[in-house]
């Protein structure tokens, strides 16, 4: 017998939001950050050089390659989708803003699988809300449609999702790949077909985005869940959990095929593992829709003693437990929670229709502020980085970024604009009385944080562009060298600093072996590398000057020109 829901809601509280308004946030959410930026330092730029080596027909599809290097980053399926694409649209369109392009539609594919397999699970007996005595309650087609939109406005809100998100790494595809799971998995009592397809086009996915044994343990998850739950709505279990065992099996032989089997599992006792970093991950990553998390287990806590009867907590509750895992037990203990917000959103949503009213006024006002406080310290950094008033912030700036050289842009800045007033738009109506909807808990948070991350990718982007590309470090380099120079050989480079020299100058680069030894007059190395070289093939060379990255003048780059 499965113990009474503590969802209290009436019919007049599963009022959807206007589709308009979610497909603005998403649309907004999704083009920041990937429309207008440089290529960024490390694993994006590092990708989208693999990509254009693919693409161009310099490295196999099977074993990617840049110049000699291998990928430091697991996985294949982000290489191809960017290579496809780049060989697909025209080349008069800048190249790395083509690569970016399907993994634009991969993170509008995890957005909507999220709210899929929420309105999916809301639907199932376990998770609908209390019948009232002489009626009125929410229609279950409804409040399935209120609480995806909870749900949806939860993942959105996560402060984690941004950057990682934007990136044109394998991090977004498994993102995209685990939603897609989520949802087939949740989706199996409603949409037989399509869930069956999810499975096993997310299941592969995510072998061939570098998570294999990640593919497997939701996949078994999924259909242990199939074979335990217990609803007239399921049919046909045996062949579900035969269908998730066929994927499994087509995903396992789908790494194995391409070498995509590793063992990524560390002992952190053993690794020396920061903790403090890890706990403040943590607290920060899936803010605030953890806080709503923990209160829906809370509140739904006798119903998690009957997990075969409420799935709307089990699935999600093994994806956080599953993330969580990785996050302490992986190297990428940075990226691994990202895999866990599909879950948590779910969870956060089950919340809303616990809540009460003082509860949500509370939510409301915390986040009101901070997100109000944040859009108004953006603005005010952008202010007097432009007009020098105040004039601590822009002294900050130039503390941190030498050289940077701020600029106005008409666009960026009404689009900044525009998102503001959406922002004070939507403050007033969340202050107005007679606030019925279910989801409206979540709007002051997913709001905020799309406000922030526009504002940052538009006001902030060149002093972004500035701090988080190799182009200040690279135009630095190019001016010691003579104009005239076409071959430029490098040493120490990994494959993100060789892509960044590929595509920020016209130069030939050849990449020089430990002995030093090619037909370039010129050479760049790192000073790792260089202070690794034998005395007597340094002495070929001539230091002509050290370079600094603006950002980090740590972070050196040596220029040698051949002696006579």
């Amino acid at each position: 017998m499965n113990p009474p829901s503590p969802a209290i809601v009436a019919q007049n509280a599963v009022r959807s939001l206007p589709r308009w308004i979610m497909l603005l946030l998403c649309v907004a959410y999704i083009l920041a950050g990937f429309v207008g930026r440089e290529p960024w330092r490390d694993v994006d730029i590092a990708a989208f050089g693999y990509m254009q080596a693919m693409a161009q027909g310099s490295s196999t599809w099977t074993q990617p390659a840049l110049d000699g290097l291998a990928p430091q980053a697991p996985g294949l399926l982000q290489y191809w989708l960017g290579a496809w694409a780049l060989k697909l649209m025209p080349a008069s369109l800048p190249p790395d803003l083509v690569a970016r392009l399907p993994f634009m539609l991969l993170l509008g594919l995890a957005l909507l699988c999220t709210w899929h397999a929420v309105f999916s699970l809301a639907r199932t007996p376990g998770a609908q809300p209390v019948a009232f005595a002489f009626g009125g309650e929410a229609s279950p087609t409804d409040y399935a449609r209120a609480m995806a939109d909870g749900g949806l406005l939860a993942i959105l809100a996560c402060l984690g999702l941004a950057q990682f998100s934007h990136e044109t790494s394998h991090t977004l595809v498994q993102l995209s790949a685990v939603s897609t799971v989520f949802y087939a998995a949740a989706a199996m009592w409603w949409q037989p077909r399509r869930s069956a397809a999810a499975a096993m086009l997310g299941t592969l996915a995510l072998a061939l985005a570098g998570a294999p044994a990640l593919a497997m343990v939701l996949a078994l998850g999924a259909m242990v869940m199939a074979l335990a739950v217990q609803t007239p709505k399921l049919q046909h279990r045996y062949s579900w959990a035969a269908w998730w065992m066929l994927s499994m099996a087509v995903a396992s032989a789908a790494a194995w095929l391409f070498g995509q089997w590793e063992n990524r599992l560390i002992n952190p006792w053993v690794e020396g593992r920061d903790w403090q970093s890890v706990a403040r991950l943590l607290m920060w990553f899936s803010w605030p829709a953890w806080l709503l998390a923990l209160w829906a287990l809370w509140r739904w806590r006798w119903q998690l003693r009957e997990p075969k009867y409420n799935p709307h907590l089990l699935w999600p509750v093994w994806l956080w437990v599953v993330g969580a895992f990785c996050t302490i037990f992986t190297v990428e203990y940075d990226r691994a929670l990202i895999l866990a917000l599909p879950g948590i959103a779910t969870l956060a949503a089950f919340a809303l229709p616990t809540f009460k009213r003082s509860l949500g006024a509370l939510i409301d006002w915390m986040t009101l502020f901070f997100f109000t406080a944040s859009a108004v310290t953006i603005w005010v950094v952008w202010i007097s980085v432009q007009t020098g008033f105040p004039a601590k912030p822009a002294a900050n700036v130039q503390r941190l970024a030498i050289g940077f050289e701020p600029s106005f842009a008409l666009f960026p800045f009404l689009i900044a604009t525009a998102a503001t007033i959406g922002w004070i738009l939507l403050v007033i109506w969340r202050t107005r009385r007679h606030r019925a909807a279910i989801w409206k808990s979540l709007a002051v948070p997913a709001g905020g944080t799309v406000l922030g991350w526009v504002l940052l990718m538009t006001l902030w982007l060149p002093m972004l562009d500035y701090g988080r590309s190799y182009a200040p470090h690279v135009q630095a380099v190019v001016r010691t060298v003579p104009a005239h120079v076409a071959c430029v050989q490098t040493l120490g480079f990994q494959a993100g600093l060789q892509t960044a020299f590929r595509f920020h100058t016209r130069w030939e680069l050849q990449r020089a072996t430990s002995a030093v030894a090619a037909a370039c007059e010129w050479m760049i190395a790192t000073p790792s590398a260089w202070s690794a070289v034998d005395s007597e093939s340094a002495d070929q060379w001539r230091l002509e000057a050290s370079v600094a990255r603006p950002t980090e003048r740590r972070d050196q780059l040596l220029v040698l020109r051949r002696a006579p």
